[in-house]
């Protein structure tokens, strides 16, 4: 969790800066940067290696999902629905408990994944 720092008196907030911080290498090709508060998560994912050949493993959590593609290009998928291609500026939702993969299409992307309530497993 990030300490808040103070932006101006007597005011303080959660603040990731992303020059000024260390990502956390989750695996292989993906780093991840995280600010939340008591109830709202947003990982910042860093993906490289691409593209895949496969889509990663599906998995779910209880955690409602949603994502915004800042750069890249990926594939997604979703249990009982057609895979769909996104690309930068594209978004998706996961609701609480749906299996979802992705597929890095792009030699590189960039998600900005917002979980509620918060993942305590990424903590």
């Amino acid at each position: 969790m990030l300490t808040p720092q103070p932006i101006k008196k007597s005011v303080t907030m959660p603040v990731l800066k992303y020059s000024q911080t260390q990502p956390e290498k989750v695996s292989d090709g993906i780093e991840r940067r995280l600010v939340h508060t008591d109830s709202l998560m947003t990982a910042v994912l860093d993906l490289s290696g691409g593209p895949k050949s496969e889509p990663d493993p599906f998995h779910s959590h209880p955690h409602e999902q949603s994502c915004y593609i800042a750069s890249g290009k990926v594939l997604f998928l979703m249990e009982g629905e057609d895979p769909v291609e996104l690309q930068t500026g594209d978004m998706f939702y996961v609701p609480s408990g749906k299996p979802h993969a992705i597929q890095l299409l792009s030699e590189t992307a960039r998600l900005v994944d917002n979980f509620s309530p918060i993942r305590e497993d990424f903590l």
